[in-house]
């Protein structure tokens, strides 16, 4: 490495200037921000806003109400949210086969599914290296409305409310499910996980509003990640003093300090990174955000394990609070604007909320760069190094501050 000579002062840090790098405590990894390079001219295409609109009713849409589904299944008149079971799961729900112990292949009773009794073995050693373990679960379809042309972008807040009631009883539905087919000892592994991928850049195989539920019989990486580091935060960090802090924090179980509480509190005090606020939900771009308009949403004024906990005001201001990021992402471009949503939670409806070390978040993660078709991609440094993003989180906070959170841009189209 080239050292600067001694006798050459050294600028002072500015975070909006300097290459750097910024640490995300909820999954222990790193992303390298590099501001300077967002005041390189761009040359790329730029597009006129989208107005094409879609139809209400689409008699090709595999989602719509009375339409034959690709599996042949003939949907009902719905008229108000459907869930049916995914006719192309991604499990299955048959009993865990059954593992002889001469296969080599883990049995269930180690951490990760192996009899890790003789794990320093050489045999054990090396069939570790080609671990693959059965698992069971389930996949459903979460169809919002009835109607093709109506995202949760250009929704009421009632019926945004009724599918976040979907979600709580899927979410009840499932947990149930996966406990009741459990194995003796086994009732507690497994997870729900609620998403939605919109738009085709998405991999969304219909424009028609909709999301998934996957049911699990264990918890996959990124909540697991996300769990062990909650769980880590509050077995390991001292409470935050009256002086530590710039705003009162709320806490998790038994009074330890919860991660997400506190990084919630601390944004909302802060504020330049923050999105929208309604009632006790914040919306912002994280600290250390990968997509260029990523946006984190999660409860700041108390701890809640899962949407079970949540109050019936609770549910209402996060209906609000969900057109108004969506309403915000279409203005950005004036464009369906795609992205996946994820809802992070307790893996199962908690039994003991009160002892629960989950803290109830969505994630959103849309690809979209400069325009309607200019996407971000991970590639290269990013899939051989580390994640990395030019534009600021505070940047796209202000960019995305900047158009309206109330009034979508194709109330402004006139009739055709």
């Amino acid at each position: 490495m080239t050292q600067l000579p001694q006798s050459q002062p050294r600028a002072q840090f500015d975070p909006t200037e300097h290459p750097h790098r910024r640490f995300n405590p909820l999954i222990g990894k790193h992303v390298l921000v590099s501001p300077h390079r967002t005041k390189r001219p761009w040359k790329g295409q730029t597009e006129e806003p989208v107005l094409a609109k879609l139809p209400e009713y689409d008699h090709e849409c595999y989602l719509c109400p009375g339409n034959s589904r690709s599996g042949g299944v003939k949907n009902p008149v719905y008229e108000d949210t459907f869930v049916f079971e995914n006719d192309f799961p991604a499990l299955l729900p048959d009993p865990l086969p059954f593992v002889p112990p001469e296969s080599g292949l883990p049995n269930g009773t180690g951490p990760h599914g192996a009899d890790d009794t003789n794990s320093s073995a050489p045999d054990q050693t090396i069939s570790s290296m080609f671990e693959s373990q059965p698992v069971r679960g389930g996949a459903k379809v979460i169809i919002f409305h009835p109607r093709h042309d109506l995202t949760l972008a250009k929704m009421s807040q009632d019926e945004i409310v009724r599918v976040v009631q979907m979600w709580q009883d899927v979410y009840v539905d499932e947990g149930e499910r996966i406990r009741s087919s459990a194995d003796p000892g086994m009732e507690e592994e497994g997870y729900v996980q609620i998403f939605e991928n919109r738009g085709a850049m998405m991999g969304a195989s219909a424009p028609h509003p909709h999301g998934q539920v996957w049911t699990l019989s264990y918890v996959p990486d990124e909540p697991a990640t996300e769990l062990y580091h909650l769980q880590k935060h509050a077995d390991t960090i001292p409470p935050p003093t009256s002086t530590s802090v710039t705003t009162p924090h709320p806490t998790g179980p038994h009074g330890k300090p919860c991660l997400l509480c506190t990084y919630a509190a601390e944004e909302v005090a802060r504020g330049d990174r923050v999105v929208e606020q309604v009632g006790g939900w914040v919306a912002v771009v994280p600290f250390w955000a990968v997509w260029p308009f990523e946006v984190l949403l999660l409860p700041y004024k108390r701890h809640i394990p899962s949407i079970l906990q949540m109050t019936d005001e609770e549910t209402k201001d996060l209906a609000t609070i969900l057109k108004r990021i969506l309403v915000r992402y279409d203005n950005l471009f004036k464009c369906p604007f795609p992205y996946s949503m994820g809802l992070h939670q307790s893996p199962l409806p908690p039994l003991h909320p009160e002892t629960s070390i989950a803290h109830t978040h969505f994630h959103f993660y849309p690809p979209l760069l400069r325009s309607a078709s200019v996407r971000k991609f991970l590639v290269g440094f990013e899939l051989m190094g580390e994640v990395q993003r030019d534009l600021t989180a505070e940047q796209a906070a202000g960019r995305l501050r900047g158009v309206s959170g109330e009034r979508h841009y194709l109330e402004d189209v006139p009739a055709a």
